[in-house]
Parts: C-alpha cells; sequence; structure tokens
C-alpha cells in the first residue's frame, strides 16, 4: 500500500536529517528513528490534495506525516526541529547538519502547512454550500451522507440548536487538542535542550579523554625507551664498576668506589620506581587530571634521574683518575721496594763476607 502510494504521489523537497520520535511511555525523552542521516521528503498527492511528509529507512517507513492547517514546526535549536501528528499521537524530530538545511526545511513546512490551511477552508466552503442544497432538498437523506463522512461542519443540518451544539463540541476539541500539542512540543523542546547540551557535553569530554590517553600512551611509550636507555646506562656504569674493583687496591679509592655502589643501588631503586609509576599510569589512564599530574612529576623525576645520572659519571670519572693515579704510586712503590732489596740483598752479601773473615781471623 505505501508502495503504491509512493508511486502515484511526487516529492517536491528533500533533504537529509536524523530522524527521532518522543517516547510514548514518558513523552519527554527522544527515540533516535535511524542510526545515520536518512532522506526527509515532502510529497505532494494530486488525487487527495494533500502534502506528506516522508521518510524510509531501508524498507521501512520511518515518518508518514499528512501535513494539516492547525500543524507547527518549531525550532529548539540551531540544528533541530520538531512537529506534533495528531494522527500518528506522537511527535517528531529532524536534527540537520547545517542551520540552512533547517531554516529550508521549515520554509518548505510552512509553505505546506498555509497551502493546507486554504484548502481547508475552500473545502469547507464548498460543503457548507452542498450541506445547505441538500438540507433544502432532502434534509434525511444529507443527515446520513454527514454521518458518514464524520465530519462536524458538515453534520450540522438538524437546525440551527444543534448547528450550534455541534460547533461548540468541535471547538472544545480542538481547543483541547491544541493543548495537548501545545504540552507536547513545550515537554519535547525542553528535552531536546537538555539532551543536547548533555549530548554536547559528553562529546567534548569525550574528545578530551580521548586526547589525554592518546598523549599518555605517548608518553608512555617515550618514557619505556629512556627507562631503557638509563637501564643500559646503569649497566654499563656497574660493569665500569666492576672493573675499578677488579682492578683497584685497598687505598683512598675504597671510599669513592661504596659512594659509586651506594649510587647504582640509588638508580637501580628510581628506576624500580618509575616502572611501578608506568603501571600506575597505566591504570589511571581514565583519569585525565590525575594522569597530567602524575605525567609532570614523572618529567621531573626524570629530570631528576638524568641530573644523578650526569653526576653519576663525574664521579666515575674522579674515580678512574684516582685509581690510575693509585696504580702509579702503586707501581713506584713496588719499583722503589725492588731497589732497596736489590740494595739489601748486597747489603747482606758484604756482610756475610765480612762474617766469615772475622771467623777465619779469629780462628788463626
Amino acid at each position: 500500500m505505501f508502495s503504491l502510494n509512493r508511486e502515484r504521489e511526487q516529492p517536491f523537497f528533500s533533504t537529509r536529517a536524523h530522524v527521532f520520535q518522543i517516547d510514548p511511555a514518558t513523552k519527554r525523552n527522544w527515540i533516535p528513528a535511524s542510526k545515520h542521516a536518512v532522506t526527509v521528503s515532502f510529497f505532494y498527492d494530486a488525487n487527495r490534495h494533500a502534502c506528506r511528509i516522508i521518510s524510509v529507512g531501508g524498507t521501512k517507513a520511518i515518518i508518514n506525516s499528512i501535513i494539516s492547517h492547525n500543524m507547527t514546526f518549531t525550532k529548539t535549536s540551531q540544528k533541530f526541529g520538531q512537529w506534533a501528528d495528531s494522527r500518528a499521537n506522537t511527535v517528531y524530530g529532524l536534527g540537520f547538519a547545517t542551520e540552512q538545511q533547517l531554516h529550508q526545511f521549515a520554509e518548505r513546512f510552512k509553505e505546506v502547512k498555509e497551502a493546507a490551511r486554504l484548502a481547508r477552508e475552500k473545502s469547507q466552503d464548498k460543503m457548507e454550500l452542498s450541506t445547505a442544497a441538500l438540507s433544502i432538498a432532502a434534509p434525511q437523506f444529507s443527515q446520513d451522507l454527514c454521518d458518514e463522512l464524520q465530519s462536524p461542519p458538515v453534520m450540522c443540518v438538524n437546525g440551527p440548536e444543534d448547528k450550534l451544539f455541534r460547533s461548540q463540541s468541535a471547538d472544545i476539541t480542538l481547543s483541547s487538542e491544541k493543548e495537548r500539542i501545545k504540552k507536547m512540543l513545550s515537554e519535547g523542546s525542553i528535552c531536546e535542550i537538555n539532551l543536547e547540551a548533555e549530548l554536547f557535553s559528553l562529546q567534548d569530554s569525550n574528545a578530551k579523554l580521548v586526547a589525554a590517553l592518546h598523549e599518555a600512551n605517548a608518553n608512555v611509550e617515550q618514557w619505556k625507551k629512556q627507562l631503557a636507555a638509563y637501564q643500559e646506562e646503569t649497566d654499563r656504569l656497574r660493569d665500569q664498576v666492576t672493573d675499578l674493583e677488579a682492578q683497584g687496591a685497598q687505598g683512598p679509592s675504597d671510599m669513592m668506589k661504596d659512594e659509586l655502589t651506594q649510587s647504582l643501588e640509588e638508580l637501580e631503586n628510581l628506576l624500580k620506581a618509575k616502572d611501578e609509576e608506568i603501571r600506575i599510569l597505566q591504570s589511571k589512564k581514565s583519569n585525565f587530571h590525575e594522569l597530567k599530574q602524575e605525567r609532570e612529576e614523572a618529567i621531573h623525576r626524570l629530570q631528576e634521574l638524568e641530573m644523578r645520572n650526569v653526576e653519576l659519571e663525574r664521579r666515575v670519572q674522579n674515580a678512574e683518575q684516582n685509581l690510575t693515579s693509585a696504580l702509579e704510586d702503586r707501581e713506584r712503590a713496588e719499583n722503589e721496594v725492588q731497589r732497596v732489596a736489590q740494595i739489601l740483598d748486597v747489603k747482606i752479601f758484604d756482610l756475610n763476607d765480612l762474617r766469615q773473615s772475622l771467623v777465619q781471623l779469629i780462628s788463626k
């Protein structure tokens, strides 16, 4: 049936928008009718002389709303508008990509609504003339015909009192319908403003968190590389200290070696603490502010670690110089001891000869 109607109707305006419908349970929340933007078109039915708004998602009609003279399209924000359809007992909402698209849709809706109002007034005039003629010719037949059409202006054929009663009843029904639609529009407008503000806030927060996570991931990778480099440097310094301990002797360099060993231990402790901080940072990525603060603290600690590393290298160089000097002094001392030992050997040999000569003299 819908496809047949589409064939006899012709679209005269189309745009793309996100479609929403009011929640029938709460009358306050919007329910998305499409996952993405769909085509929304104005169709004109030449046979019925009526316009309707139609939007199709896949094989399902998302919107099928006949525009009447009492409908109103309300702009609730720069890119969102809504209208109530009493026949479908719902409120439709459209979210556009630009403000210009919303303005074009609202203007076209206003034109179609005005055309529907003029067509209704002309139809009412014709129906009143026909009703008056039928009332004169055949009152009973006119009454039956009006009952079939079920239209308040046409049904008023039983005299002035009946006509006045039906007109008042129609006015009361129309007023209550207008009040209900206004209430739905106001509630939907307030809900839409709140939801749109919340949506923009969530999108902003999400973008900030995503940027923070990307930055944190990049910083963590950079810190890992720096820590690996520091670990290699620590291993190299540890090897140098081991070599110095193997080559060194007891003397003034022992205190320096102890300081170097203590510094290396402190450096290893700092590296372990840094690894623990990285694990904590990875577990706290969801909190942007804490992550930023810890990142600044980690950078500060890394700077301190670099300064300590420079100081440690300077100490190693001083220790190497002191060890070289101590080795040279030791070598000189050993040479002097050897020379003295040689002299003592000569003296001892001479004394031994002297002792033997004295023994011989005494024996004679």
